[in-house]
């Protein structure tokens, strides 16, 4: 069989039926681009991201036969959060700090008066690097609850944790956060 005739697969002996490939499009692959957010902001380079995500789609592929669930979106966060936290254990065991750059990343806006795109980007550089100094588990909840719209409970189900710490390290990151930015970011917020 050619290489373009192959069916999708996620290891040598694991193929998705067509029924199955249908369902694991509708259910979710429509995450990918929360799933690179997420991996993204929580491993703070960009290959690294590509890397991780690729890796939860395959891991997700391999073992969707066990996804009972109707929200796809907290099952694949749950499985990109998990290949995160392992290439962070890695990397941090090695003692490798990369920075985290994210203009590669950023959605270019229409064009508006320059001292309102300068303060916006300002503001955006600073929450970025306010965030990037916070510890995984903070910025992780902060990352889900905030830019990804998850609720408490689909947090705590990406991050196998019970609700009240999901609360607890939000609100522990958010002051971490308001701490990182300093004293002017306090009247914004």
């Amino acid at each position: 069989m050619t290489r373009e005739n192959r069916p999708e697969t996620a290891s040598p002996g694991r193929r998705l039926s067509p029924h199955e490939l249908e369902r694991f499009n509708e259910s979710v692959l429509p995450y990918l681009d929360a799933a690179h957010n997420l991996a993204r902001y929580l491993l703070r380079n960009p290959h690294e991201a590509e890397d991780a995500v690729q890796e939860a789609f395959l891991r997700a592929i391999r073992h969707f036969d066990d996804f009972r669930g109707l929200d796809g979106r907290a099952w694949l966060l749950s499985i990109v959060r998990n290949v995160c936290y392992t290439q962070f254990r890695r990397r941090r065991s090695g003692g490798d700090q990369v920075e985290f750059d994210e203009e590669i990343h950023s959605v270019e806006k229409e064009t508006s008066e320059p001292e309102a795109e300068l303060a916006s980007a300002v503001a955006a550089e600073s929450v970025r690097a306010g965030l990037s100094q916070l510890a995984f588990e903070f910025r992780e909840v902060l990352v889900l609850r905030e830019l990804e719209g998850l609720s408490y409970k689909e947090i705590a189900q990406v991050a196998g944790v019970p609700i009240g710490t999901v609360m607890s390290r939000l609100a522990r990151g958010r002051k971490q956060l308001l701490l990182a930015l300093g004293s002017g970011a306090k009247e914004n917020f």
